[in-house]
């Protein structure tokens, strides 16, 4: 087995969590803007994909230098060993950015970075032309102050696909900042705490949970680009696919809770739970007025509406209030958790909050709230 370096993509704000995801696999990291850098083996590789629940995707890095001329970016990269990782029959088409470089002109990068690899292969392989009708080989030129860095994307479609939600209900949180969310709270699944997710929607939230709490991997069910590699062998997908079974804890049956004003949403939810292999969670149809604690300590997670529109206001205004005084009433001894976009949450809900973190729920910059427990009087 080779060493490679790889690259786990982070959404602004939530590099620590990643961090700590990818050192719990045992690698160690380096934390840049965006990114978690880990050195590793072909298995390092299957593992991040099955296992990081907040990253994005994760890279391998074929290699990086300094580029100020088109002349420069194109000898880089033709120095560079593609002919290690794509066959003569891969397909390998070029993306890009870049950011306060002498290069800005993405396109201009992308086909001099694609023109660099070509000949670097037609050396390679002893031939002119490549029919690219073979496994996807997605390369990323990257420029940051004029630092280049040359990326082959493992993943496919982004981590927070997991395979579970076949349908979903409008703007979808995704699986990856859910399950940041939780990461942030004090949650302990293996001890007498509860789970409680009040807008539960499509079930997003305590399906993360539910999958925390039995230690399954969350890419268990889904393919991954890097597994049409050819050098990356099946036996070693196997063997992770293996290891991540064996880990899981199928006897676990953790207190989770979902509920929503919507039947058909709660319906959904459940049926989503089941193909992700965590059906003992607890569904409930119910509006936000009538939530009741199911246990003495808990965590209530949610991300309720916004209401970015003028006639949804007095709406969301009521049901901040109402989430408040529910919370006040009947949660004592509950730690409370809200990502919303709308500044004036705790206004409504009638606390400051004793934190908050910014985070990006796709591009809306949003708020999370936290508001630690208070014991019952």
């Amino acid at each position: 087995m080779g060493t490679y370096t790889y690259i786990a993509t982070a959404t602004m704000g939530l590099e620590s969590i990643v961090t700590k995801e990818v050192q719990k696999l045992g690698y160690e990291t380096t934390v840049e803007n965006g990114k978690v850098i880990f050195e590793g083996d072909e298995l390092a590789l299957c593992r991040a994909n099955l296992w990081l629940r907040t990253a994005d995707r994760v890279k391998l890095k074929i290699g990086g230098f300094t580029a100020t001329s088109f002349e420069e970016l194109f000898e880089g990269t033709k120095a560079l060993p593609w002919e290690a990782f794509i066959p003569v029959y891969g397909t390998f088409p070029v993306v890009g950015r870049s950011v306060k470089s002498q290069l800005y002109s993405v396109p201009d990068c992308q086909r001099i970075v694609k023109k660099a690899v070509v000949e670097r292969l037609k050396q390679t392989y002893n031939q002119s032309w490549f029919s690219e009708d073979g496994p996807l080989f997605k390369i990323e030129v990257a420029l940051l102050k004029d630092e280049v860095t040359l990326t082959l994307d493992t993943t496919g479609d982004g981590l927070h696909k997991r395979g579970y939600r076949r349908l979903h209900g409008e703007a979808p949180l995704k699986e990856t900042l859910a399950a940041a969310m939780i990461h942030l709270t004090n949650w302990q699944p293996d001890s007498d705490m509860a789970f409680l997710d009040p807008f539960s929607g499509s079930g997003t939230i305590p399906i993360e949970a539910a999958l925390m709490a039995k230690n399954i991997a969350p890419g268990i069910q889904r393919g991954f680009q890097a597994e049409q590699w050819p050098f990356m062998n099946d036996s070693i997908w196997a063997k992770a696919r293996e290891e991540a079974r064996d880990l899981a804890q199928t006897t676990s049956r953790p207190a989770i809770y979902g509920s929503d004003r919507d039947e058909k949403m709660t319906a959904l939810a459940s049926e989503n739970a089941t193909l992700a292999g965590v059906g003992e969670i607890e569904w409930k149809t119910k509006h936000v007025k009538d939530l009741r604690r199911v246990a003495a300590r808990g965590v209530l997670v949610c991300n309720p509406p916004y209401g970015t529109r003028m006639e949804e206001r007095d709406t969301i205004q009521n049901l901040y209030e109402t989430l408040g005084r529910v919370s006040e009433k009947h949660f004592q001894g509950w730690s409370v958790y809200v990502l919303t976009a709308n500044e004036q949450f705790e206004k409504f809900y009638g606390q400051n909050a004793t934190k908050k973190r910014k985070l990006f729920n796709g591009n809306i910059k949003t708020d999370y709230y936290q508001f630690w427990a208070k014991k019952k009087a």
